[in-house]
């Protein structure tokens, strides 16, 4: 693998010169359609000897189809196309690949043209191109780094792994978070977690996990790890990971002083994190498995358990202790209205020690 820089095409004559001598046949991929004759036409004049076919997504169904039938069977030597050829493409004589332009794609999509040559007994070549009068940006500098660093065989999960840290995976659990994980709730995304990890142990190792009640909590509370406090995104999903598994109060005191050490004090959506935890550990040593904010209520269920309605007393307290209280025993719900502050809704932090202190006061004990 080469990186260089893209001087006119005469730099890559040379290259394509070697192939044809051995009998083999060129990529070069140039991903602009509108200007990708005019490279083909440059390809022509300075390898004369060669024969030369254009293929992109935009050509006529059949007319793809004709060309790339014909650079299977040999009948071309240099095939200049778009990223079309990324995937799928198995041609044994084809061991050069030319991408110009380089800087312009992403980490993975490079690693996937890489992989189109180099498929038979002959040594494979690529060369990635960029522009010698442009600055690389720190991204694209990293993308081509980590190509070049990571060209054995069998680097495609270093590659994985290094273009998820380029690119990030998105903020999980964070407020700007779309699509349907912000759905799910910190919970459930933690349950998700933690059955992949067990879903992945080999046959008989570890002990037999017992499926737990699916949990619901959905708070407005800004829980998650931050990336400016802990930078590396791999380490980010492995303590989530971590915390995933905690199953007792010693667990969080443990989890937080190793954060502490490693990354300095704790922020506060690490801190509500941790809060988050404890209260599904709460929740859980009760018996509840829901406790959703659910417009002017705060929903909780399952109430009294083993089909049993909330006992009479509990029932009693919970309505002195919080007026308006709504009890429905034949689903074992409870809706308490949710709690404000100069006539706003609490949310965050104090939302957070109110539930706690609900759950301490109405169901433990």
């Amino acid at each position: 693998m080469v990186l260089g820089a893209l001087i006119d095409l005469g730099a890559d004559v040379a290259a394509i010169r070697r192939e044809l001598a051995n009998d083999g046949q060129v990529f070069f991929v140039h991903n602009k359609v509108l200007s990708i004759d005019k490279v083909a036409s440059r390809v022509k004049v300075l390898v004369p000897e060669a024969r030369v076919v254009t293929a992109h997504g935009q050509m006529n169904e059949k007319a793809l189809e004709e060309i790339m039938a014909g650079f299977v069977a040999h009948r071309a030597d240099v095939l200049v196309c778009t990223t079309i050829v990324e995937a799928g493409l198995d041609i044994a004589t084809a061991n050069t690949l030319i991408v110009d332009h380089a800087e312009t794609m992403g980490l993975s999509q490079l690693h996937q043209l890489r992989g189109r040559v180099g498929r038979s007994t002959e040594r494979g070549y690529a060369y990635f191109l960029y522009p010698p009068d442009r600055v690389l940006s720190p991204t694209a500098h990293d993308r081509l780094s980590a190509l070049a660093a990571n060209a054995e065989l069998g680097a495609g999960q270093a590659i994985a792994m290094r273009d998820l840290e380029i690119r990030g995976s998105g903020n999980l659990l964070g407020a700007e978070q779309s699509g349907h994980i912000a759905d799910v709730g910190f919970d459930l995304y933690l349950r998700l977690v933690a059955e992949a990890v067990a879903d992945f142990r080999p046959d008989g190792v570890g002990e037999d996990v017992e499926e737990e009640a699916p949990m619901r909590i959905e708070l407005p509370v800004e829980a998650h790890l931050p990336s400016d406090y802990i930078e590396s995104e791999r380490l980010r999903l492995e303590m989530y990971k971590r915390i995933a598994e905690i199953k007792s109060d010693d667990d969080v005191v443990a989890l937080q002083a190793e954060l502490v050490d490693r990354y300095g004090s704790l922020p506060p959506s690490v801190d509500a994190l941790f809060g988050v935890v404890r209260f599904r550990l709460l929740c859980k040593s009760v018996g509840l498995t829901e406790v959703v904010a659910s417009g002017a209520f705060i929903r909780l269920a399952p109430v009294g358990g083993d089909g049993a309605p909330l006992p009479e007393s509990r029932e009693m307290r919970l309505k002195r202790l919080y007026p308006g209280t709504v009890v429905k025993a034949p689903t074992h719900l409870v809706l308490v209205p949710a709690p404000k502050a100069s006539g706003r809704p609490v949310t965050g932090p104090e939302l957070l020690a109110w539930a706690t202190e609900l759950v301490q006061q109405v169901f433990a004990g």
